[in-house]
């Protein structure tokens, strides 16, 4: 009698929850969250606030020396958007940038230390700005000019030194000669005829090549090759209950997951969903009132991520 006790003492425990694989398999994330409404955080992986800051953005990283780089939305302190890198211990702006049109939407810095702008309004244009403010290059951006909000909300500038930038009334994404300004491809961002066109958010070039594209209107995330023929796309279709209510910023992780926000000023099914190649979702974190426009994931578990797009 003692023995069957003590083999069904064995099978429970094991049988416990606590002695699953599962839970050493959890996922869990820091990123830095960016939107008009959700202001700029970062939030630790346990979903604590672990910093936050008062300045709406629309773009922005974690840089090396571990201050935050924002290209902050039009607001009282910056009329007409600007950047701004924020010292984070202290909270103190340690480099200011004001924009001359009507908005900067993107901020990316460039190996040369140096920040690539899009700067919004009657005139698009691809800026690379120093740290002391002075615009080093300038580029007009072939887009629509009716909505400078639409013009586009990312730009990126690849190892060759052209562009890549989404234009979402144009329902495109162009790879643009830096030197010249000419359009050298165009990415179509859908496959579903013209009655259902997408409006491409982000576009990541990412290191095996292929481009990766979150589209706010159409919910879906397509990844697209050299030639633009679409090679892997996720939608609401494929998600189930864990749907997309504008996806607009996608990043690529080293594992191959894809982490997708999910964005829409309703407040309905706002925030971030890691997907697998596969299309299983495995990681969510819920965005608040307004999600996030983009975000940078920061650590995995406790361990520093490595980029997964091309330098």
């Amino acid at each position: 009698m003692r023995m069957i006790r003590q083999t069904l003492l064995l099978l429970v425990l094991f049988a416990s929850p606590l002695y699953s694989d599962d839970r050493k398999g959890e996922i869990r994330h820091s990123f830095l969250g960016l939107g008009k409404g959700a202001r700029s955080s970062i939030i630790a992986e346990d979903g604590t606030v672990s910093w936050k800051i008062d300045l709406p953005a629309s773009d922005g990283w974690v840089l090396p020396n571990g201050n935050v780089l924002l290209a902050v939305y039009p607001c009282q302190k910056y009329p007409r958007g600007g950047v701004a890198e924020i010292e984070r211990a202290s909270n103190r702006t340690v480099f200011s940038y004001q924009g001359q049109q009507r908005e900067i939407s993107t901020v990316p810095l460039l190996p040369d230390g140096n920040f690539l702008v899009a700067e919004l309004g009657p005139e698009p244009r691809a800026r690379t700005i120093n740290r002391k403010g002075e615009i080093l290059h300038d580029m007009p951006l072939s887009c629509q000019t009716g909505n400078a909000h639409m013009q586009t909300r990312m730009l990126r500038r690849l190892p060759n030194g052209n562009y890549i930038a989404p234009h979402l009334l144009d329902f495109a994404v162009k790879e643009y000669n830096r030197e010249t300004g000419a359009v050298l491809k165009t990415f179509p961002t859908d496959d579903r005829g013209r009655e259902k066109r997408d409006w491409p958010f982000t576009a990541i070039r990412l290191a095996d090549g292929n481009t990766l594209i979150g589209c706010t209107n159409g919910n879906r995330v397509i990844e697209v090759d050299s030639q633009g023929e679409i090679v892997w796309k996720v939608d609401n279709e494929d998600l189930g209950k864990e749907l997309l209510d504008d996806a607009c910023g996608v990043q690529r992780l080293p594992n191959g997951n894809t982490v997708i926000t999910s964005y829409h000023a309703s407040g309905n099914r706002v925030k971030l969903t890691e997907v697998t190649r596969d299309k299983k979702v495995v990681w969510t974190y819920s965005g608040g009132k307004h999600g996030f426009h983009h975000f940078q994931v920061l650590t995995t578990n406790g361990k520093p991520l490595k980029d997964n797009t091309m330098k």
